[in-house]
């Protein structure tokens, strides 16, 4: 992990001035671009093509049937569909009473009404893995907000299955279709439709680099919850913290993936070197230890500062996925916190809680754009419809104000219509 010392360097490293790379890549881009465009042209069968082509399986058909999500359950220990129970019971019990926070606002004759959307699409990454929390995160929420039908779709693993462990979650959280298809084919069947999968109005879920690519593509032909990109977790630490708890949090980032981002801020020296050995020695048994280390070697950080306010604003300026406060009194430094997928925080604060079964989505905003998005959450699965009722309004005195507002913009036609109610 590369190792700094003082704020000015700890900010020129973590600043996110550069550009994203993510989606830069140009070929990348012209192939997910025909990839669509394929997919709006001939439909289920580029989705065959596509799947044999890219994932080595030949299908004989798409959609997963009833009778195979059953049969999953046989594959599930009792056990681990239990865990999977209790998180689908706290991700809904929590947005539950979310959506009671949401109301309608009226003022005079105006309203507005909120409701769910009618069909969503969730991607679950899968193939040789299985990601059933994914599944949880993404699908209970819209489940709670009302949308009427949620269609899945996940890639097949090598015998053409989906794993168990997705259908079994799939089936928990009330899934209503599911199709065996990944990738960029996946995001462009589900945002145009072909004859087995029906279009949606919004795509969630996060994906490899093609299905972020593509669904920055088909962004406005349905909504998009957001381009997720590699993990991240930042953690502020003082001389209280338990360094062996440090480094685990940021080992366990770093197994996501070899573009997964873990740092460490502290004002502590030493819980800094102890931390960096720390960490040497968790990766010796782990089992994805080349990933992690990949990931550490090349985007690990730890740095010290002089203050647990120079901390707050490397923490802001950054805009981690997830913000891990490791400090005495942790709860008097939230409210100074203004950028942040989501913040952990106790004497025992971890980022994997969150993961699976705190109750909020983790789904959250990657590469910085906790600066403007948030987590996902039933407000993602709704829609506001503004209801204006003019008969309730007073024109004399709204009108004449619509008026000189209209003239000032050129536009005479729309000051005479309200003239001429005001007439009237």
């Amino acid at each position: 992990m590369r190792f700094i010392e003082g704020f000015p360097s700890a900010k020129s490293v973590l600043c996110r001035q550069a550009p994203r790379t993510l989606l830069e890549t140009n070929e990348r881009e012209q192939t997910v671009r025909h990839i669509i465009d394929d997919v709006r042209t001939r439909g289920d069968a580029a989705l065959f093509d596509y799947t044999l082509q890219l994932d080595g399986v030949k299908l004989t058909s798409l959609e997963i049937t009833r009778k195979q999500v059953k049969a999953a359950y046989e594959e599930v220990t009792s056990e681990l569909r239990a865990a999977l129970e209790l998180a689908a019971n706290r991700i809904a019990a929590f947005h539950t009473a979310q959506k009671k926070e949401i109301r309608g606002a009226a003022t005079g004759g105006s309203k507005q009404l909120v409701r769910p959307l009618a069909r969503i699409g969730i991607y679950v990454p899968g193939g040789t893995a299985s990601y059933p929390s994914t599944l949880l995160m993404t699908t209970i929420p819209a489940r709670v907000a009302g949308v009427g039908e949620i269609i899945l779709t996940t890639p097949p693993a090598g015998n053409g299955a989906v794993p168990p462990l997705t259908l079994v979650a799939a089936d928990i959280t009330r899934v209503d279709r599911i199709f065996s298809i990944g990738g960029a084919q996946a995001i462009a069947a589900l945002a145009y439709g072909t004859e087995s999968i029906p279009r949606v109005d919004k795509l969630c879920g996060p994906g490899n680099v093609f299905v972020t690519i593509a669904k920055k593509l088909v962004y406005g032909e349905v909504g998009v919850d957001g381009l997720c990109g590699p993990s991240e977790v930042m953690i502020i630490a003082d001389e209280t913290a338990n360094p062996e708890y440090c480094a685990a949090d940021l080992v366990a980032q770093a197994e996501h993936d070899t573009l997964a981002t873990a740092i460490l801020i502290t004002t502590s020296k030493r819980l800094a070197n102890e931390v960096k050995q720390k960490v040497k020695e968790q990766l010796e048994e782990l089992p994805r230890r080349d990933i992690a280390t990949e990931s550490l070697e090349k985007r690990g950080v730890i740095a010290v500062v002089a203050s647990p306010d120079e901390a707050i604003a490397l923490a802001n300026s950054h805009a981690p996925e997830h913000l891990c406060l490791m400090m005495e009194k942790a709860d008097s430094y939230v409210d100074r916190i203004a950028n942040a997928g989501c913040i952990v925080m106790g004497r025992k604060a971890t980022v994997v809680l969150g993961d699976y079964v705190a109750g909020p989505s983790h789904v959250l905003p990657t590469g910085g754009t906790a600066r403007f998005s948030s987590a996902l959450n039933v407000s993602d699965f709704m829609k506001i419809t503004s209801l204006i009722n003019t008969d309730e309004l007073d024109l004399k005195e709204l009108g004449e104000a619509a008026s000189a507002i209209a003239r000032a913009e050129g536009l005479e036609a729309h000051a005479r219509t309200m003239e001429k109610r005001r007439e009237g």
